[in-house]
């Protein structure tokens, strides 16, 4: 499994191997790529979820519920590559009535599950993250 990667470490001008996934988190540019099937499950959320890669390559995305669609922190919006997720069952569909500025490509980050290779961009909205976690990232501070 690679490390977290950024934009300009991997070349975003070329589409990733075909057994492999590609996910960029915006709007930090925070990019990872992995083999399809080989990311052990990190318990965040569904396995292979958004949450999941987050979680198992170091990317916060906050999750207060502990990726369970009991919350709607790990809102994020689709922006490239919703054909090789999952649909949205009925419990994330309602929780997601309950979310901020929700849009047609809008996903709970928990339970949006890659089901195939492929290239995925996310984003996490500017209001759904939290930088004063306890014991996550202090990004905001870098963003300044």
């Amino acid at each position: 499994m690679s490390d977290v990667k950024t934009e300009q470490e991997i070349d975003l001008s070329k589409p990733p191997a075909s057994n492999m996934v590609r996910v960029t988190f915006l709007p930090e540019g925070k990019t990872t790529e992995f083999e399809f099937g080989t990311m052990p499950y990190d318990r965040h959320g569904k396995p292979m979820s958004f949450l999941d890669v987050a979680e198992n390559h170091g990317i916060f995305l906050d999750h207060a519920c502990g990726g369970v669609c009991a919350c709607t922190t790990c809102h994020l919006w689709v922006e490239d590559g919703s054909q090789g997720l999952s649909e949205a069952d009925d419990d994330e569909l309602d929780r997601l009535d309950m979310a901020a500025d929700l849009q047609l490509n809008s996903r709970l980050g928990c339970q949006a599950v890659i089901t195939k290779p492929g290239a995925y961009v996310v984003q996490i909205p500017k209001w759904n993250r939290n930088y004063v976690s306890e014991g996550k990232p202090l990004a905001l501070a870098k963003e300044k």
